[in-house]
């Protein structure tokens, strides 16, 4: 039975019942995740994406190729639809799916961080995952915007920004910030705990839009300071009070009406969508956010906005009174009882029919079709210059196609330890970061970056397995090796470029492959078949795409040598001290995440790692801030 029929006959065998579908690779990944009110019926509407010829005619691209990916097709009854979409939301959350529609970058979006897990908060920029503990406010849609906002927060609020979880340099002497009145020294001891945490307090009530109350408060801290004769004291409230003051007269669109609301516009195109949020808090509108979603060819726009709502107001650090949603988005009740599973809260979701709540809904759908022509044409642009430096590149090196997968290799040592090397992959002119390798290099003792460089093509080109391109999944089998690229990078002159030819030869693929070389001193590419560099213009397209390749690939392999030498000179600490075995010392950077943050750990943090005795994790702290 053909992959075609096996999904004629799950579909025919679908319950009439609320629940969730998924797509399935041959093997096993999954594709797609999908909810519905009748399992039954939704699942029947893929059935034209499995006809061939004339038939399926009409079917989205995006589902026709997610069919003809597909294998296998499973599904999960509910009890409701509400369970349906929660479901839906965490399969998603946590497969990714490729054919599910994602806020672009979503991963990559800026926040602001407020550490509350620590004894003295920071408020920092970040795009790190979110840790237990703390609070989060974005996403942001600019970086930019991240970096204005804390440096507003910073002239009104002096928490501190230093790093690490303890506030202070190693040093012991206050920074820069405190002597510019920027930061209240909890390093030095100059602010209770208590009272840090009281304007960490206001910090978040700042950035939860609920600003209105903070000059009142802090008006009666400066006066009670002045009461007491603390005049210093009034005097730092007062200005805070005048900074405070300041920002808040930048604020624009204010109206009674608006209360606590999302109100939010919507544009959808074969493209993708935009969805525009107007953050309104107590009248006033104190936030616009934009965020582009893609893959959502052949979805209605209650799936793009459902899609939007799970992922944008799972995380949000606190919920509206009411969501104003576009007029072409039916399904109101569900996207309420959907926030109400991810969050625990009730909220009402509705259209605006007159007043201020309507004409602002209609200004966020105009936002949203500006927003999304700006990015297609953004991206349109993006493309056309990928493909420009991809041509050129062509045309220089004489290849018979376009260089779609270049790999890029460089050596990174210092006086011979620690030798390293990288591998790093772009397809299409852009990092494909899954198909990233490290290279510890074996065979040679010292500093030899030519041998070293030999070594690393050897390895990559000369596993035991089927002649390439023939290649098969086996045992060894490694996904990056799969692909052969169009072009090999190497970062250095002529001598580097001899090395990796050395072990293209010894790899048996003399001949096979195109290597290069491009030394950093004149940015000049050399070539097996020519004696002279090639004579190229410094913004040439092929030229700067092959320096962002032979950048990215010293970047990784630094990034890799420091990180092993930081763990061998860890480790000769740990060996060093009575009471640390192998087993626990693996344990100990095991718990840590890497040998540098073993060093900057707290006492506390050290006697939290697993198996280690109390003692022990005393005599290691004491002896690692002994010895620095």
């Amino acid at each position: 039975m053909t992959t075609n029929e096996d999904l004629h006959e799950s579909i025919k065998q679908a319950p009439d019942l609320p629940g969730v579908y998924l797509f399935r690779d041959s093997e096993g990944l999954l594709l797609y995740v999908g909810k519905a009110l009748s399992l039954r019926k939704r699942l029947a509407s893929y059935i034209p994406a499995l006809e061939p010829g004339p038939t399926g005619r009409g079917v989205p691209v995006k589902v026709r190729e997610m069919v003809s990916r597909a294998a296998s097709l499973e599904w999960i009854v509910t009890a409701s639809e509400v369970e349906a979409l929660l479901l839906e939301h965490n399969l998603i959350k946590q497969h990714r799916p490729p054919f599910n529609i994602r806020l672009r970058d979503d991963k990559s979006y800026p926040y602001i961080a407020v550490t509350l897990s620590e004894e003295f908060p920071r408020v920092k920029f970040t795009r790190e995952a979110h840790r237990k503990g703390d609070m989060y406010f974005g996403p942001y849609a600019s970086a930019a915007k991240v970096r204005e906002t804390l440096d507003t927060l910073r002239k009104v609020f002096p928490v501190r920004s230093c790093r690490g979880r303890e506030p202070g340099r190693p040093s012991g002497s206050p920074c820069l910030q405190f002597h510019i009145g920027r930061c209240l020294a909890p390093c030095l001891g100059r602010v209770s705990r208590e009272d840090y945490r009281a304007l960490v307090t206001q910090v978040v009530a700042f950035l939860s839009g609920r600003e209105k109350a903070l000059p009142a408060e802090l008006e009666r801290a400066m006066n009670e300071a002045a009461e007491q004769l603390q005049f210093e004291a009034a005097a730092l409230y007062r200005d805070r009070l005048l900074a405070l003051q300041h920002v808040l007269e930048g604020q624009q669109m204010e109206s009674g009406a608006l209360g606590a609301a999302d109100v939010t516009g919507m544009a959808v195109d074969d493209w993708g969508a935009n969805v525009q949020v107007f953050v309104t808090r107590d009248g006033r509108v104190v936030d616009r956010r934009s965020f582009t979603l893609v893959n959502v060819d052949g979805a209605t726009p209650d799936e793009v906005f459902r899609r939007f709502v799970a992922e944008y107001y799972a995380s949000v650090p606190a919920l509206p009174a009411e969501l104003i949603v576009p007029a072409r988005v039916e399904e109101r009740e569900a996207l309420a009882a959907l926030i109400e599973g991810l969050r625990g809260s009730k909220i009402t979701v509705k259209t605006a029919e007159r007043g201020d709540k309507r004409r602002l809904q209609l200004l966020a759908d105009q936002n949203a079709e500006l927003a999304l022509a700006h990015e297609r044409l953004r991206e349109e642009k993006t493309r056309e210059r990928k493909l420009a430096a991809l041509e050129a590149l062509q045309v220089s090196l004489g290849l018979p196609g376009l260089p779609l997968r270049i790999e890029g290799y460089d050596v990174s040592n210092l006086g011979g330890e620690d030798t390293v090397a990288s591998m790093v992959v772009f397809e299409g002119a852009v990092p494909k970061r899954s198909d990233y390798r490290k290279f510890a290099i074996k065979t040679i003792a010292g500093q030899d970056d030519y041998a070293a460089l030999r070594e690393v093509i050897v390895r990559r080109f000369s596993k035991e397995r089927p002649p390439l391109p023939a290649l098969t999944k086996g045992e060894g089998y490694d996904p990056s090796f799969e692909a052969v690229p169009d072009v090999v990078l190497i970062d250095g002159g002529r001598g580097q470029l001899s090395a990796a030819l050395e072990g293209v030869e010894e790899a048996g693929l003399a001949g096979v492959l195109t290597v290069v070389a491009l030394a950093k001193r004149e940015e000049e590419v050399f070539v097996p078949w020519s004696a002279e560099p090639l004579d190229l213009p410094k913004d040439h397209p092929g030229l700067l795409l092959l320096q962002r390749v032979r950048d990215e690939a010293h970047r990784f392999a630094i990034g890799y040598h420091r990180a092993k030498r930081a763990a061998r000179v860890t480790d000769s600490v740990l060996d060093q001290l009575p009471g640390i075995g192998e087993k626990r010392r693996k344990a100990i950077v095991r718990y840590f995440g890497s040998p540098d943050r073993v060093l900057q750990a707290t006492r506390e943090e050290l006697e939290a790692v697993p198996g280690l005795p109390g003692k022990v994790a005393r005599d290691l702290y004491a002896y690692l801030h002994k010895t620095g």
